[in-house]
């Protein structure tokens, strides 16, 4: 059964809260009202999967470990679905789990406990993130396909194929892996990816963007993507391997 809070607003927002702790989720619903959106929980990965095609959220807040169907196996249905930013919840600190959910089609990524001023941020910067892809998109339209011999990336349909197989990279990646492809070999920081790519003003997710180039890495290779200890990372063309 789902529960609603809500309040008027002049840009609506619907939030999907994914989470089994009743307590947890009431408070993460009252914060996202009391920021002018409209908060709806659903306390297992299943009744997500179905909320989510009823509401069609402008982002899902997921936790991990949920009854009925995990979070994870929720993720993936979700934005196989329709593209949508989850960020997920885990109670645990491990990078594995971190990566795992990333390439399940998680955008970000919080280890519980948190706080709830940061999570409000984090949602804000994923919701400026769907608006800058969008402005982004628009200007790739033109924009020529990045071919580097076995690796292809097209701008303007949001593509990627490696030895002519194309490979599936959520929205987050795709903008991740084209942002450092049109420099090639040069160095950009964490804090300027974060800039870039989530639209982000300080570097409190540094770790998410380590986190999302070793998904990019797992599904790409590992020596696409090259990193500079204390800096950030680089691209390196395959051909030039």
């Amino acid at each position: 059964m789902l529960n609603t809070t809500a309040r008027q607003q002049t840009t609506p927002r619907t939030v999907l809260v994914v989470e089994d702790e009743p307590t947890l989720a009431t408070a993460i619903a009252q914060r996202i009202t009391a920021e002018g959106w409209t908060a709806r929980v659903a306390g297992d990965g299943a009744s997500a999967v179905q909320a989510a095609a009823q509401l069609r959220p402008d982002l899902v807040i997921m936790d991990i470990m949920l009854p009925v169907m995990d979070g994870l196996e929720a993720t993936k249905r979700i934005v196989a679905a329709r593209p949508v930013p989850v960020l997920i919840l885990t109670a645990r600190d491990d990078e594995a789990d971190k990566v795992i959910g990333l390439g399940a089609g998680a955008d970000d990524y919080m280890t519980k406990p948190f706080s709830m001023r940061e999570l409000i941020a984090r949602c804000k910067a994923l919701l400026r993130r769907v608006e800058r892809a969008k402005v982004i998109a628009k200007n790739a339209e033109n924009e020529k396909i990045l071919d580097f011999g076995s690796l292809v990336i097209d701008p303007a349909q949001r593509t990627v194929s490696v030895n002519g197989e194309y490979v599936h990279l959520t929205p987050t990646e795709f903008d991740l892996l084209a942002t450092l492809a049109r420099k090639p070999k040069s160095v950009l920081t964490r804090e300027k990816l974060l800039e870039e790519v989530w639209d982000w003003v300080d570097a409190s997710g540094t770790r998410t963007v380590d986190s999302h180039v070793k998904a990019l890495r797992h599904k790409l290779g590992p020596n696409m993507i090259r990193t500079v200890h204390g800096v950030g990372y680089a691209f390196e063309p395959p051909s030039a391997e």
